[in-house]
């Protein structure tokens, strides 16, 4: 799995198997395996439901960090993921340093989510990654609060070999609770600004968050033969 991720390139790439009852879900990025990937169980959801078990109104994965639900509405996959807490940090000067602005708060649990102050510091941001990987957290997020939608946010993981993430519902599980607060709202609608963008509608509930996302046909392949 972890030749065949590399051979991708991708940011991570999904592996599922089914056993009793539910499906046993891995991902890896270029360097090694992660404990959740959003938009890898999207991924995996959507061939399970198109085409190993078409027509199936919900399927459950063991994953490292525990069980997570898929079921379908529509167009949509609804995921539901576990919630990251929001353990407010010291903003320091590193942080300065690796985004070339300094942000007004800091937050860790897996990842490091850092808030920023407009929209236009998120989608403008030319971080520094060698400064980035200095600190703290698998993956590193910025975030603000955005004109046409609740929020705006950007992910990279240098530390993963990957410089800026597409789309990150994992890091979601973080932001989410963070804007739902700021907002008091449960639902959010979030925008990733990455170069290929991306659009998560999220709901807060309680120990969970729901992440709804639609998944697109991209190519299908065979691999012929072992990786060395």
């Amino acid at each position: 799995m972890q030749n065949i991720a590399k051979e991708n390139q991708f940011s991570e790439t999904a592996f599922t198997v089914k056993e009793k009852g539910f499906y046993r879900l891995r991902w890896f990025t270029p360097e090694n395996e992660i404990d959740f990937c959003g938009h890898g169980t999207l991924a995996a959801a959507y061939v399970i439901s198109r085409f190993i078990e078409p027509g199936c109104p919900e399927i459950k994965f063991q994953t490292l960090s525990g069980e997570m639900t898929a079921n379908f509405a529509g167009d949509f996959i609804e995921m539901y993921f576990p919630r990251y807490q929001l353990n407010q940090i010291e903003v320091t000067d590193k942080m300065a340093d690796a985004l070339g602005v300094r942000p007004i708060a800091a937050y860790l649990d897996r990842d490091l989510l850092m808030v920023l102050s407009s929209e236009d510091e998120v989608v403008h941001l030319k971080p520094n990654f060698a400064a980035m990987k200095e600190l703290d957290g698998l993956s590193i997020a910025i975030t603000a609060k955005g004109r046409e939608y609740d929020c705006v946010s950007r992910v990279f993981a240098p530390e993963l070999n990957v410089p800026e993430d597409p789309v990150t519902g994992s890091t979601h599980c973080m932001i989410v609770p963070y804007w739902a607060a700021e907002l008091h709202k449960n639902t959010i609608t979030a925008f990733q600004a990455s170069e290929r963008t991306g659009i998560l509608y999220a709901e807060l509930k309680k120990d969970r968050v729901k992440i709804s996302g639609k998944a697109v046909l991209f190519g299908i392949t065979e691999i012929l033969g072992g990786l060395a």
